[in-house]
This record gives C-alpha cells, sequence and structure tokens, in this order.
C-alpha cells in the first residue's frame, strides 16, 4: 500500500495515513498503553506484522514544525470471509478530536472495500462512549452485546457494524 492520505490536523501539524513497519512497534505499543486498550503488546503487533494483513494495519503519522515525525493514532483489521473486523483504533490522547481516528478508520474500510468486504464489524467497551460516538459518526451502528468480553476492567462489549456494499 504505497499511497499515503494527507489530511490537516487542528495543531497544524500535516498528518498521513501510511501502512504500519515494525519501526513504529514501539511508538504503537506506547499508544495502547496510554489508551488503556486490551494488551497486545509488541509481540503480538510484530507477529500480525509478519502475517498477510499488514495491509490492514495503518498508522497516522505527524509532522509538525520543528518536531520529529510520530505516530498520532493506528488501526488494526483483518479481513475474512469478506468481512472487516477492527481490532484495534487508538490516538495519542493530545492529538484527539483532529479528525485522525475518523481518517484512519474511514481509510480502513476503504482498503477493505477496494478487497471485496462487504461489511465492518468491531467491539468496543460498553462504557466508552466517545469511542462508540466516533463509530456512529463514521456509519456504524449497535448491533449486539457480548458480556464480560473485556478484562481488567471487566466489561461488556458493544457489537458495532457497517454495511461497506451491498452483497450479491
Amino acid at each position: 500500500m504505497a499511497v499515503t492520505e494527507s489530511v490537516l490536523n487542528p495543531c497544524s501539524s500535516e498528518v498521513t495515513v501510511t501502512t504500519m513497519t515494525e519501526h513504529d512497534l514501539l511508538e504503537v505499543v506506547e499508544i495502547e498503553q496510554s489508551c488503556g486498550l486490551s494488551r497486545w503488546g509488541w509481540d503480538a503487533y510484530h507477529t500480525e506484522l509478519q502475517s498477510g494483513h499488514r495491509d490492514l494495519m495503518l498508522v497516522a503519522r505527524t509532522k509538525a514544525a520543528k518536531s520529529k515525525e510520530s505516530v498520532a493514532g493506528y488501526i488494526i483489521a483483518r479481513l475474512t470471509a469478506g468481512e472487516l473486523h477492527i481490532n484495534n483504533v487508538a490516538v495519542r490522547p493530545t492529538y484527539r478530536r483532529a479528525r485522525i481516528g475518523t481518517a484512519l478508520l474511514n481509510r480502513i474500510m476503504e482498503e477493505a472495500e477496494r478487497a471485496g468486504a462487504f461489511a465492518a464489524f468491531l467491539e468496543v467497551r460498553a462504557g466508552n462512549s466517545i469511542a462508540q460516538a466516533l463509530y456512529e459518526r463514521c456509519g456504524f451502528a449497535i448491533v449486539g452485546r457480548r458480556r464480560n468480553y473485556y478484562s481488567e476492567p471487566r466489561e461488556d462489549a458493544v457489537i458495532m457494524s457497517v454495511q461497506l456494499r451491498p452483497t450479491a
């Protein structure tokens, strides 16, 4: 996936969405930890990069004036049987409300649709109303619930889905 997509965030930083590389993993794990996501860790991300799913592992990079490029957010997904399953989406706290999450979601759904996916699914903590609102703005709707899906702390998951293209 050589194509990059640029967006402008309110902090006057240029943001590009590109395929994740091994060089991004330390920052990805740092973001994961700062966001309180269910822990994957470096090894799991590295293994996923080595698999056939690396085209659905994206990062949003920033390059502000007088600062080095850094990862502002990331998204990890898999495509199986025509369905995109979004595993993780996270944005650094300092870059939230800058439409980076929206850019990552839109890009991953475009890539999945191009690959033939007809729907996208994800689970989100039932108490994470901010993330649920983001997903709703991107077209997702609640379709179910998984009891006690998350641990540390134990919490239900809300299942959300969006139709990417009509099924045949």
